[in-house]
């Protein structure tokens, strides 16, 4: 028999536990915030690891569904300098190992893989408590309640089931970025969509950098990064498109009018994201009938890494609770040690802080040759 397992969060790590333990014949109930699956955009290009969340696609037996929505030719990378030097220009020749989709299209391909009604939306947690030989009760904003034997926290950043397990709390990194973007890219907004080439574009420099992504349908999705307090965002009316726009593009002065179009031209109203991380090397103690995965347990500065992590967690998850069908504690003890290792080593890499003075364009285009050899 095995224990009945709810999960609070939609995301991918979630879902992809959920599926598992579907493939597995496991009971599980997943409990999301929003209304449905359409209640928010879902955010851009994700690309997808072979070592990690490939393989938790394969566990879940959507590899081929994963194929499908595919965009070829996206894992094209240029590297330019400030002035639009072109320092690093890498075409997508189909033999690399972190294939991008978007990240809607995913969410959809494991949503499908699931039978009806096993996501319940439009049930946000306002509250959580123990009763017990690893027993606990959530409470929903409409006043209902549901009590589990087993309570995974999928989710994210902010979640209300990771106080069962930790004090801890996200803390700022000190950087925030600027989302924008630009549609119909190639006949709209020309210059712009030659710099970013067919897939990814970066420029790095000391606390000021860009990124952005050729998505589908001809967009242009760029991330405007600024190591600055929250006080200084703060201080900009996003609600006021005009004014925001030219405060942040002031900050790109002298940089090629090519890059700083990425800001000015935007399609939509400049959003701002604040980013935040739990302390290195988070962990707790066991605490019967609950766990986290993903961002929940060991929410990073974004690194590439997120999403792939979130989804590998779901899915070893799931393989361990079918392991070991009558010893669930066994289950998440053996599962949270690997994680707890996987989550520190993905922390810890060689390239330069956002804000040191070594983040140039030369030095990351050096750095990701010294990678390919």
């Amino acid at each position: 028999m095995h224990t009945h397992v709810t999960i609070i969060g939609a995301g991918l790590g979630g879902l992809t536990l959920a599926r598992v333990l579907h493939l597995h014949h496991i009971p599980v109930t997943v409990y999301e915030a929003e209304s449905s699956p359409s209640a928010r955009a879902q955010g851009g290009l994700l690309d997808i690891h072979e070592h990690s969340g490939q393989l938790a696609l394969k566990a879940a037996g959507l590899t081929d569904e994963f194929r499908a929505i595919v965009l070829e030719g996206r894992q094209a990378l240029r590297v330019l300098d400030r002035d639009g030097t072109v320092l690093l220009d890498q075409a997508d020749d189909g033999t690399g190992g972190r294939p991008e989709v978007q990240r809607g299209d995913l969410r959809r391909v494991l949503l499908d893989s699931l039978p009806a009604g096993t996501v319940r939306w439009g049930h946000k947690v306002t509250g959580i408590r123990a009763l017990g030989e690893g027993r606990h009760e959530m409470t929903f904003a409409d006043g209902g309640t549901v009590v589990t034997g087993l309570l995974v926290g999928a989710d994210g950043a902010w979640s209300r089931v990771r106080p069962l397990l930790s004090a801890a709390t996200p803390g700022y990194i000190g950087k925030s970025v600027v989302e924008t973007c630009l549609f119909d890219a190639d006949s709209r907004h020309r210059a712009a969509a030659r710099a970013v080439g067919g897939g990814m574009l970066i420029v790095p420099s000391p606390g000021r950098e860009i990124f952005a992504h050729r998505e589908k349908d001809d967009t242009l999705h760029a991330y405007v990064g600024l190591a600055e307090p929250r006080e200084w965002f703060s201080a900009i009316d996003f609600s006021d498109t005009a004014t925001a726009t030219a405060r942040i593009a002031r900050e790109f002065d002298g940089w090629a009018p090519e890059l700083t179009a990425l800001i000015t031209q935007s399609d939509v109203a400049p959003v701002l994201r604040s980013l935040h991380a739990l302390p290195a090397g988070h962990r707790w103690d066991r605490v019967p009938g609950v766990t986290l995965l993903g961002d929940a347990a060991h929410l990073a500065a974004p690194n590439g890494e997120g999403a792939n992590l979130a989804m590998f967690d779901g899915a070893e998850l799931g393989q361990a609770l079918a392991a070991y069908p009558d010893d669930t504690e066994t289950a998440l003890t053996e599962y949270e040690q690997a994680m707890f290792r996987r989550g520190a080593e993905t922390v810890a890499d060689d390239m330069p802080r956002f804000d040191s003075p070594d983040n140039t364009a030369h030095g990351l285009a050096g750095w990701l040759r010294e990678q390919g050899e």
